[in-house]
Protein backbone atom coordinates (compact mmCIF):
# COMPACT_ATOMS: atom_id res chain seq x y z
CA UNK A 1 0.00 0.00 0.00
CA UNK A 2 1.13 3.48 -0.71
CA UNK A 3 0.69 6.57 1.33
CA UNK A 4 0.45 9.58 -0.13
CA UNK A 5 0.49 13.56 0.40
CA UNK A 6 -2.82 15.58 0.15
CA UNK A 7 -1.47 18.46 -2.24
CA UNK A 8 0.97 21.20 -1.43
CA UNK A 9 -1.06 23.11 1.43
CA UNK A 10 0.01 21.20 3.95
CA UNK A 11 3.94 20.92 2.72
CA UNK A 12 4.16 24.28 2.67
CA UNK A 13 2.60 25.59 5.96
CA UNK A 14 4.62 22.78 7.89
CA UNK A 15 7.59 24.46 6.67
CA UNK A 16 6.15 28.10 7.16
CA UNK A 17 5.98 26.49 11.32
CA UNK A 18 9.27 25.26 11.26
CA UNK A 19 10.84 28.48 10.51
CA UNK A 20 8.89 30.56 12.64
CA UNK A 21 9.71 28.71 15.70
CA UNK A 22 13.36 28.09 14.04
CA UNK A 23 13.06 32.10 13.95
CA UNK A 24 11.80 32.86 17.40
CA UNK A 25 14.39 29.65 19.05
CA UNK A 26 17.21 32.00 17.78
CA UNK A 27 15.75 35.23 18.63
CA UNK A 28 15.42 33.44 22.24
CA UNK A 29 19.11 32.08 22.10
CA UNK A 30 20.10 35.66 21.35
CA UNK A 31 18.58 36.58 24.49
CA UNK A 32 19.92 33.92 26.63
CA UNK A 33 23.49 33.91 25.19
CA UNK A 34 23.89 37.95 26.78
CA UNK A 35 21.84 36.69 30.47
CA UNK A 36 22.85 34.15 33.09
CA UNK A 37 21.44 32.62 36.10
CA UNK A 38 17.57 32.08 35.95
CA UNK A 39 17.11 34.75 33.50
CA UNK A 40 19.63 32.86 31.00
CA UNK A 41 17.44 29.17 31.60
CA UNK A 42 13.84 31.10 31.14
CA UNK A 43 15.09 31.66 27.68
CA UNK A 44 16.51 28.53 27.26
CA UNK A 45 13.45 27.16 27.91
CA UNK A 46 11.59 29.94 25.24
CA UNK A 47 13.73 28.43 22.76
CA UNK A 48 13.33 24.51 23.59
CA UNK A 49 9.80 25.04 23.23
CA UNK A 50 10.01 27.22 19.95
CA UNK A 51 12.36 25.23 18.02
CA UNK A 52 11.29 21.63 19.82
CA UNK A 53 7.39 22.33 19.90
CA UNK A 54 6.60 25.28 16.52
CA UNK A 55 9.98 23.98 14.81
CA UNK A 56 9.88 20.37 14.75
CA UNK A 57 6.56 18.58 16.50
CA UNK A 58 4.08 20.95 15.05
CA UNK A 59 6.01 21.01 11.61
CA UNK A 60 5.52 16.89 11.75
CA UNK A 61 2.01 17.05 12.66
CA UNK A 62 1.13 19.78 10.08
CA UNK A 63 2.74 17.63 7.82
CA UNK A 64 1.28 14.01 9.10
CA UNK A 65 -2.68 15.84 8.44
CA UNK A 66 -1.53 16.40 4.44
CA UNK A 67 -0.59 11.85 4.64
CA UNK A 68 -2.98 9.91 3.74
CA UNK A 69 -3.07 5.75 2.42
CA UNK A 70 -6.06 5.34 0.04
CA UNK A 71 -8.76 3.31 1.77
CA UNK A 72 -7.45 3.20 5.29
CA UNK A 73 -8.57 5.74 8.21
CA UNK A 74 -5.47 6.88 9.66
CA UNK A 75 -6.26 8.23 13.79
CA UNK A 76 -4.03 8.93 16.98
CA UNK A 77 -3.25 7.59 20.26
CA UNK A 78 -3.11 10.63 22.22
CA UNK A 79 -0.51 9.45 25.16
CA UNK A 80 2.30 8.51 22.08
CA UNK A 81 1.49 11.78 20.16
CA UNK A 82 1.96 13.78 23.80
CA UNK A 83 5.15 12.03 24.39
CA UNK A 84 6.63 12.72 21.44
CA UNK A 85 5.83 16.14 21.92
CA UNK A 86 7.61 16.19 25.04
CA UNK A 87 10.58 14.14 23.58
CA UNK A 88 11.16 17.13 20.72
CA UNK A 89 10.86 20.10 23.49
CA UNK A 90 13.11 18.20 26.01
CA UNK A 91 15.95 17.03 23.40
CA UNK A 92 16.18 20.33 21.93
CA UNK A 93 16.52 21.78 25.40
CA UNK A 94 19.14 19.96 25.99
CA UNK A 95 21.12 20.48 23.26
CA UNK A 96 21.04 24.55 23.48
CA UNK A 97 22.12 23.63 27.59
CA UNK A 98 24.90 22.17 26.10
CA UNK A 99 26.03 24.43 23.48
CA UNK A 100 25.67 27.39 25.83
CA UNK A 101 27.24 25.19 28.98
CA UNK A 102 30.63 24.75 26.70
CA UNK A 103 30.63 28.12 25.15
CA UNK A 104 29.24 26.36 21.82
CA UNK A 105 32.90 24.80 21.24
CA UNK A 106 33.27 22.29 18.44
CA UNK A 107 32.98 19.37 20.90
CA UNK A 108 29.76 20.97 22.45
CA UNK A 109 28.49 21.58 18.83
CA UNK A 110 28.78 17.83 17.94
CA UNK A 111 28.29 15.96 21.35
CA UNK A 112 24.65 18.54 21.45
CA UNK A 113 23.97 18.05 17.72
CA UNK A 114 24.18 14.24 17.91
CA UNK A 115 21.90 14.24 20.95
CA UNK A 116 19.48 16.57 19.86
CA UNK A 117 19.39 14.87 16.22
CA UNK A 118 18.98 11.40 17.56
CA UNK A 119 16.40 12.61 20.19
CA UNK A 120 14.18 14.49 17.07
CA UNK A 121 14.56 11.41 14.96
CA UNK A 122 13.09 9.72 18.01
CA UNK A 123 10.14 11.61 18.31
CA UNK A 124 9.40 11.44 14.40
CA UNK A 125 9.46 8.08 14.52
CA UNK A 126 7.14 7.84 17.72
CA UNK A 127 5.39 10.19 16.43
CA UNK A 128 4.36 7.92 13.04
CA UNK A 129 4.06 4.73 15.60
CA UNK A 130 1.00 7.19 17.18
CA UNK A 131 -0.75 6.22 14.00
CA UNK A 132 -3.69 3.43 14.14
CA UNK A 133 -4.86 2.27 11.47
CA UNK A 134 -5.55 -1.59 9.49
CA UNK A 135 -2.46 -1.71 8.76
CA UNK A 136 1.33 -2.33 10.05
CA UNK A 137 4.22 -0.34 9.32
CA UNK A 138 7.60 -1.22 8.17
CA UNK A 139 10.82 0.97 6.88
CA UNK A 140 13.52 1.01 4.44
CA UNK A 141 16.76 0.84 6.52
CA UNK A 142 18.81 3.05 4.37
CA UNK A 143 16.21 5.80 3.97
CA UNK A 144 15.99 5.42 7.64
CA UNK A 145 20.06 5.87 8.22
CA UNK A 146 19.93 8.62 6.12
CA UNK A 147 16.91 10.44 7.86
CA UNK A 148 18.18 10.05 11.41
CA UNK A 149 21.83 11.56 9.39
CA UNK A 150 19.75 14.20 8.26
CA UNK A 151 18.66 15.33 12.12
CA UNK A 152 21.66 14.92 13.46
CA UNK A 153 23.40 17.66 11.02
CA UNK A 154 20.44 20.12 11.14
CA UNK A 155 20.81 19.27 14.78
CA UNK A 156 24.52 20.59 15.01
CA UNK A 157 23.39 23.36 12.42
CA UNK A 158 20.79 24.80 14.07
CA UNK A 159 22.89 24.66 17.57
CA UNK A 160 25.61 26.80 15.61
CA UNK A 161 22.77 28.98 14.51
CA UNK A 162 21.40 29.45 17.71
CA UNK A 163 25.09 30.66 19.60
CA UNK A 164 26.41 32.42 16.46
CA UNK A 165 23.99 34.16 14.62
CA UNK A 166 22.88 38.15 15.25
CA UNK A 167 21.01 40.35 13.36
CA UNK A 168 17.65 40.39 11.95
CA UNK A 169 17.90 39.10 8.25
CA UNK A 170 20.65 36.39 9.37
CA UNK A 171 18.13 34.80 11.74
CA UNK A 172 15.41 35.05 8.99
CA UNK A 173 18.03 33.42 6.56
CA UNK A 174 19.07 31.07 9.51
CA UNK A 175 15.77 29.91 10.46
CA UNK A 176 15.02 29.58 6.41
CA UNK A 177 17.59 27.54 6.58
CA UNK A 178 16.64 25.45 9.78
CA UNK A 179 12.97 24.82 8.26
CA UNK A 180 14.64 23.04 4.99
CA UNK A 181 16.46 20.74 7.15
CA UNK A 182 14.05 19.74 9.60
CA UNK A 183 11.20 19.39 6.58
CA UNK A 184 13.28 17.37 4.60
CA UNK A 185 14.20 15.05 7.61
CA UNK A 186 10.62 14.23 8.21
CA UNK A 187 9.78 14.02 4.30
CA UNK A 188 12.65 11.51 4.38
CA UNK A 189 11.53 9.45 7.21
CA UNK A 190 7.85 9.59 5.38
CA UNK A 191 9.70 7.35 2.43
CA UNK A 192 11.36 5.10 4.46
CA UNK A 193 7.25 3.80 5.40
CA UNK A 194 6.57 0.69 3.87
CA UNK A 195 2.66 -0.30 4.82
CA UNK A 196 1.15 -3.66 4.07
CA UNK A 197 -2.56 -4.26 4.26
CA UNK A 198 -3.86 -5.59 7.73
CA UNK A 199 -7.38 -6.54 7.69
CA UNK A 200 -7.74 -8.54 11.39
CA UNK A 201 -6.13 -5.40 12.86
CA UNK A 202 -8.58 -2.61 14.23
CA UNK A 203 -7.80 0.99 14.06
CA UNK A 204 -8.31 2.81 17.64
CA UNK A 205 -7.37 6.02 18.49
CA UNK A 206 -8.72 9.68 17.88
CA UNK A 207 -8.93 11.27 14.59
CA UNK A 208 -6.84 14.06 13.39
CA UNK A 209 -9.71 16.79 14.07
CA UNK A 210 -9.96 15.34 17.61
CA UNK A 211 -5.76 14.84 18.60
CA UNK A 212 -3.92 17.01 15.96
CA UNK A 213 -6.17 20.11 15.55
CA UNK A 214 -6.42 21.06 19.63
CA UNK A 215 -2.72 20.12 20.22
CA UNK A 216 -1.04 21.73 17.04
CA UNK A 217 -3.68 25.10 17.88
CA UNK A 218 -2.14 24.80 21.87
CA UNK A 219 1.10 25.30 20.24
CA UNK A 220 0.83 27.50 18.02
CA UNK A 221 -0.95 29.75 20.43
CA UNK A 222 1.98 29.38 22.95
CA UNK A 223 4.33 30.89 19.50
CA UNK A 224 2.49 33.34 19.61
CA UNK A 225 3.11 34.20 23.16
CA UNK A 226 6.41 33.51 22.73
CA UNK A 227 6.66 36.26 19.94
CA UNK A 228 5.51 38.85 22.36
CA UNK A 229 7.77 38.25 25.13
CA UNK A 230 10.74 38.18 22.61
CA UNK A 231 9.70 40.97 21.05
CA UNK A 232 9.03 43.13 23.91
CA UNK A 233 12.28 41.92 25.46
CA UNK A 234 15.16 43.99 25.04
CA UNK A 235 17.88 42.71 22.07
CA UNK A 236 21.23 40.94 22.88
CA UNK A 237 22.75 44.12 22.22
CA UNK A 238 20.86 45.71 24.57
CA UNK A 239 20.80 43.50 27.52
CA UNK A 240 24.83 43.07 26.74
CA UNK A 241 25.34 47.17 27.35
CA UNK A 242 22.82 46.72 30.30
CA UNK A 243 25.41 44.26 31.57
CA UNK A 244 28.70 46.47 30.86
CA UNK A 245 26.76 49.47 32.42
CA UNK A 246 26.23 47.57 35.70
CA UNK A 247 29.54 46.06 36.07
CA UNK A 248 30.91 50.14 35.56
CA UNK A 249 28.51 51.07 38.16
CA UNK A 250 29.71 48.28 40.37
CA UNK A 251 33.21 48.57 39.78
CA UNK A 252 32.72 52.81 40.64
CA UNK A 253 31.32 52.00 43.73
CA UNK A 254 34.07 49.60 44.93
CA UNK A 255 36.45 52.42 44.48
CA UNK A 256 34.05 55.00 46.48
CA UNK A 257 34.37 52.61 49.15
Amino acid sequence: MDGHINGPSTPLLAYTMSCVGSALGLSAMSRARATTGWIRWRWLILAAVSIGGTGIWVMHFIAMLGYGITGIQITYDLTTTIISMLIAIVVVGIGLAIAVARGASLTALATGGFVTGIGVASMHYLGISAMRMPASVHYRPLIVLASVAIAVVAAAAALWAAMNIRGIFATIGAAMIMGVAVTGMHYTGIAAMLVYSAPAQTASGMTSSSLLEPLIGGISLTTVVILFVVGLAATEQDLLEQAEIRADLQKLAERNN
